[in-house]
């Protein structure tokens, strides 16, 4: 998977749990503000992108569908630790893929929580089972419910190079019936383009203005837009000095926050991971449990330096 694929740069760093190359003693993240719960619900998708940092697609099983039991599980391990979780989140793969997706979240939306799904809102999700679930959550939940669209670029072109041809079209078509609706959406871009985040937000406002979508393209709560996860680029080790150096909090990193849910294929049982953009990373798996997932997260990714401390990203809504 991509994890494991040969470095081309930051040789020698991240090889010590607790030091870094150097010799200065890395940095660590408290599990401080218990927010976000993640639950990928597998990495199988009805698309293949060019850049998936999951590596989804029509064929990867290797972390299979996990399934309403088993969330409801963690659901009562929340309350049992008394996390003050305000929202639960599902990611893939696909989500709609999985053939248990509304009654995952119908039981995280009866328990209170916000719930975010990330989709492409593309075949998986218009199916008629789909949509029949989604819209009696949204009788019955409302706002509480909110869907996290992937549209890469603005323009469909653009798009279309990361997903597909066609496929900018198909996602536009699953949005229009979101909004006919009255589901509440967001979105999620990517920056590969080497656009200022200035342009993008204006390119995204005028998509929206267009198509009469209810989304603040200058909200980066609602308009979350991604740097690109190279992990063949050069980036510093973030030692305990980087944060007086930075004038950044640990308590701002994401694994200060969130945990994510997985199951791997041919896993008895799910497991929990520190961070949601590792998880094919042994080292940030943390246990089965939710209690074994209030240890400590040290930084020892490249993506923890490039992506959450210097690039400052969050996944949550």
């Amino acid at each position: 998977m991509k994890d494991n694929a040969p470095q081309i740069a930051n040789i020698g760093k991240f090889q010590n749990k607790l030091v870094t190359a150097d010799g200065q003693t890395r940095a660590s993240v408290e599990f401080s503000n218990p927010e976000t719960l993640w639950f990928n619900t597998g990495t199988l998708c009805n698309i293949e992108c060019v850049n998936c940092y999951i590596a989804s697609s029509p064929t990867n099983d290797a972390l299979v569908y996990i399934t309403a039991a088993e969330v409801s599980d963690y659901l009562d391990q929340i309350e049992e630790r008394e996390w003050p979780i305000r929202e639960i989140g599902f990611t893939g793969g696909e989500p709609f893929m999985n053939p248990e997706m509304i009654e995952m979240t119908r039981a995280a939306l009866k328990r209170g929580y916000e719930v975010l799904i990330l989709t492409n809102a593309m075949q998986p999700m218009m199916r008629r089972k789909m949509r029949e679930g989604l819209l009696e959550l949204q009788k019955e939940f409302g706002d509480k419910l909110t869907l996290r669209i992937s549209v890469d670029h603005y323009k469909p072109e653009l798009h279309d190079e990361e997903r597909g041809k066609g496929s900018f079209a198909k996602t536009v078509t699953g949005m229009q019936w979101l909004r006919d609706n009255g589901f509440k959406m967001a979105i999620a871009g990517r920056t590969v383009w080497g656009e200022s985040d200035a342009e993008s937000r204006t390119g995204y406002g005028a998509f929206f203005e267009q198509n009469k979508f209810d989304i603040d393209a200058q909200n980066p709560g609602m308009t979350v837009l991604f740097p690109e996860m190279d992990e063949s680029v050069e980036v510093p080790e973030i030692t305990t000095a980087c944060w007086g150096i930075l004038d950044k909090s640990p308590n701002a990193v994401m694994c200060a926050s969130a945990r994510m849910v997985v199951k791997r294929k041919g896993a008895e049982k799910p497991a929990v991971l520190a961070c949601t953009l590792l998880p094919y990373s042994p080292e940030f798996e943390m246990g089965h449990t939710l209690a074994e997932a209030e240890a400590d997260v040290h930084l020892n990714h490249p993506h923890c330096a490039k992506f959450c401390v210097l690039g400052g990203a969050s996944c949550s809504g």
